[in-house]
């Protein structure tokens, strides 16, 4: 955490030095600071601060991509006068231990349209899904497994 924060203030630092606080001088301080800690690794303390960067971005772009096409599904669902919607509510067995874990997943499958999570059984094991198009629950089920969960775990763990 302290090499994000460092980052953070070397953003700020750019920022100000070029004499403009903005987001495009930030985003490029971020940048330029990050480059800086990673070309100073050897004198600082060891961190996943470097692969969890890049895992993080590719995340949100997963994330991202995942609702623009389920915006674009459910548009397209509502906007046709035939319904291609097959409603249905999907047991997803979860490989997430934690409380955060569970809870980001569940918040991220509800922030996506068309998905809902319901509840969590009592043992934390499976995750209650309410999906808007389930032609099959395989196939729901392994794009949260497979998509939003691996991805989740890789950044968290």
């Amino acid at each position: 955490m302290t090499h994000f924060v460092f980052n953070i203030l070397l953003s700020l630092v750019w920022a100000l030095a070029s004499g403009q606080i903005s987001l495009v001088s930030l985003v490029v301080g971020f940048i330029l600071g990050y480059c800086v800690l990673w070309c100073a690794q050897p004198l600082m303390t060891p961190t996943r601060y470097f692969r969890r960067l890049p895992l993080a971005i590719r995340f949100a772009g997963f994330f991202l991509w995942q609702l623009v096409l389920s915006n674009l599904r459910v548009a397209y669902d509502v906007i046709t006068p035939h319904l291609y919607m097959h409603p249905g509510i999907v047991a997803v067995p979860l490989d997430a231990k934690t409380d955060q874990e569970i809870t980001f997943l569940a918040n991220l499958i509800t922030l996506t349209p068309g998905t809902l999570s319901l509840d969590v059984s009592e043992d934390r094991r499976t995750l209650y899904v309410h999906a808007m198009f389930v032609d099959s629950p395989e196939k729901v089920r392994d794009t949260i497994k497979q998509g939003f969960e691996r991805r989740l775990l890789e950044l968290l763990r």
